[in-house]
């Protein structure tokens, strides 16, 4: 059984059009203002939703796709697996405007390597050689990340790529509460734990692959307890944000789905942080959510 963003550049908008969610749509009045059209923060320790509005609307998610490319991943190869790098796997990202881990055609990376080009520049190269090498095929990939889905209850998502990127027949779509459950299951993986909350990482040159740097697009990493977890932006899904961080013997978990300003999805993460943080509750005091 499986178990356990697009990181598209574009200028932030000067100014937002969106208001602070009212106080009657979130599971604590005394929460900080969000702007996106979904956020959501669990409490993953307790199982505590710290706050929900509109966590089960259905949206796209952008490159936030990728913690499950990651995640299934991790289930079907060895960190000493290799993949290569073909010209089909560039051009994928070249030519829809992906971001890219700037990969050659003809590299050969390990898996243990390829999950930092995947997740810290987002690279849509990588995650296309990904599903190429696991499904075997994009197609059959993107029928396993679905499958895991269902597995993992996530009842409100389903994949058309690996990567999140706009497809001609419609984007998938998932939701924050759903973004959130993976993130859960992603980080109780070691492995992807590391990787995501790494800032930066760099392979030398071998003789099966130059030397690359990847930088984490997630600038939440010098929090306390900051675990990433992902960034994500397209024209249709705006800026997202899946983030997470131990703090005081708690687990928190947090997504942002439809921010229009880049930098204030991670101003929002960071304020939700610190009151969870510094408004502890257990379950049997939970607030109760707006339906």
């Amino acid at each position: 059984m499986f178990t356990l963003v697009t990181g598209l550049s574009a200028p932030a908008l000067a100014r937002s059009t969106q208001a602070p969610a009212s106080a009657s749509r979130v599971a604590d009045s005394d929460a900080p203002p969000v702007y996106g059209r979904a956020t959501y923060l669990l409490d993953a320790s307790t199982g505590t939703v710290r706050l929900d509005d509109g966590a089960h609307k259905r949206m796209p998610v952008a490159s936030l796709t990728k913690v499950m490319t990651a995640y299934l991943t991790l289930k079907l190869a060895k960190p000493t697996d290799t993949i290569t790098i073909t010209s089909g796997d560039v051009n994928y990202a070249n030519d829809n405007g992906g971001t890219s881990a700037d990969l050659d055609p003809g590299d050969k990376v390990m898996i243990k390597d390829a999950l930092y080009g995947l997740l810290l520049p987002s690279g849509a190269d990588v995650a296309h050689a990904l599903a190429r090498t696991y499904g075997p095929g994009v197609d059959g990939f993107v029928a396993k990340m679905n499958d895991a889905a269902k597995q993992l209850g996530l009842n409100d998502t389903h994949y058309v790529n690996p990567d999140g990127l706009p497809m001609p027949g419609g984007d998938g779509y998932s939701t924050a509460a759903d973004q959130a459950k993976l993130a859960a299951v992603a980080l109780s993986d070691k492995t992807f734990e590391k990787v995501t909350s790494t800032e930066q990482y760099s392979i030398d040159a071998t003789a099966t692959h130059g030397a690359h740097t990847w930088t984490n697009t997630n600038e939440m990493l010098d929090l306390p307890g900051a675990l990433g977890v992902k960034t994500g932006f397209t024209q249709a899904a705006g800026y997202c944000l899946a983030f997470a961080a131990d703090r005081d013997g708690h687990r928190l978990i947090g997504v942002i789905l439809g921010e229009d300003v880049s930098s204030r999805r991670f101003d929002t993460a960071a304020a939700l942080l610190n009151w969870a943080a510094d408004n502890p509750v257990s379950p049997e005091t939970e607030p109760s959510a707006a339906a």
